[in-house]
């Protein structure tokens, strides 16, 4: 078992899960006993941190509210080869963490994400209303922009090489965390795979911290902002196309019917064709600087994730 020969960290953000923390810390724990185990309590108003103290894992204070608040100080706090990151809700196979980590070594990857696969008969029990479909839609929104070949963008199980965690902004703040997560291995073309793990209901008493829309919308509007950040030619160049066609739209009969009279009797009009082509030059000229700063960047960020010892 090569995962013997690194330093194997089990990291969980949390916020009042509870006794589901102790049943996840634990868990885990018999499924691979090398495990470094570390809780980053978000601010709980319950007894989750005496939970997790109970099963054994180091407790981790994160005042800041929101998941990507707490995936930041993970990698910052945290000193391992590999890290392991998991939900606290106890929905996550803890069994398959060896089939993460051995892949993750064996076929020398950054980010290694568990799929989540539920039995049909519990599908109802294990995903709010319109969670599966709001995952696929997300999912399929980033390959098209970004590419890759994820299944399950928004996993909260998965895990990281040293030189993933240490080269990763985390910029995010909250449930959006995973869709900043996947396009960092995408942008810096970092090897990535997946492993299909089983997933399953929450325990009663324990509720989902995700809500549906609010999320959903924080999450569509974090890869809005990761498409303008990491392909600005692109992002604006849509802009300014769209620009250019309502300029022409405006401004094609203005231009048709000075050809024959020699007149501009629809000044108005004309000025707003011109303003319209001029917003579109502006933008795509923003894309060509933005680009330049983009990829300066993206280099910075690659030499610091190739500068870092890998486990």
């Amino acid at each position: 078992m090569k995962y013997r020969d690194h330093r194997v960290a089990l990291v969980v953000p949390c916020h009042n899960e509870g006794i589901t923390i102790y049943n996840t810390v634990t868990s885990f724990k018999e499924a691979m006993p090398e495990l470094e185990l570390y809780v980053f309590d978000n601010s709980s108003k319950d007894n989750t941190s005496e939970e997790a103290r109970r099963a054994g894992a180091e407790v981790i204070f994160v005042k800041t509210p929101g998941k990507g608040n707490v995936v930041r100080r993970i990698f910052a706090d945290v000193d391992a080869d590999i890290y392991v990151m998991t939900d606290g809700d106890d929905t996550y196979e803890a069994a398959a963490v060896k089939k993460l980590v051995d892949k993750l070594i064996d076929d020398k990857l950054d980010m290694v994400v568990g799929c989540r696969k539920v039995a049909p008969e519990i599908a109802e029990l294990a995903y709010r209303s319109g969670h599966q479909w709001g995952n696929k839609m997300l999912t399929g929104t980033v390959m098209k922009i970004f590419g890759g070949q994820f299944t399950d963008m928004l996993s909260g199980y998965r895990v990281f090489s040293r030189r993933y965690a240490k080269s990763f902004p985390a910029l995010a703040q909250g449930f959006e965390t995973e869709t900043e997560l996947t396009v960092h291995a995408l942008e810096l073309r970092m090897p990535y795979g997946e492993v299909m793990t089983e997933y399953s209901e929450r325990p009663e008493g324990s509720e989902s911290k995700l809500s549906t829309y609010k999320d959903g919308f924080r999450i569509l509007n974090m890869i809005v902002r990761l498409f303008m950040r990491e392909k600005p030619v692109v992002f604006f160049g849509i802009i300014a196309s769209l620009f250019a066609l309502l300029s022409m739209l405006f401004g094609m009969p203005v231009i048709d019917e000075f050809l024959e009279t020699g007149l501009v009797p629809r000044l108005p009009t004309a000025l707003l064709a011109a303003s319209l082509m001029m917003i579109a030059i502006a933008c795509l000229f923003a894309g060509l600087v933005l680009d330049g700063i983009t990829t300066s960047r993206q280099e910075i960020k690659r030499l610091f994730y190739l500068n870092t010892h890998k486990s």
